[in-house]
């Protein structure tokens, strides 16, 4: 049995999101950007590493 590594966003539209990882990443990066194609405008989010104890990390989302 292994441990399950968990990423959660936090905020935006991934907001809920959960991604379960088999390998906790040596270094997890330190900004994820999520781009939002809907046919108008392209809308850009961008979610800040933050750490969680009880789980892994989180990407919470950057306040402009």
């Amino acid at each position: 049995m292994t441990d399950s590594y968990f990423v959660r966003y936090v905020g935006g539209p991934l907001d809920g999101r959960v991604d379960t990882l088999s390998v906790l990443p040596a270094e997890p990066r330190s900004t994820v950007t999520h781009v939002h194609l809907h046919g108008g405008p392209k809308i850009v989010h961008h979610y800040d590493l933050h750490y969680a104890v009880e789980y892994g990390c989180e990407y919470r989302l950057r306040e402009v």
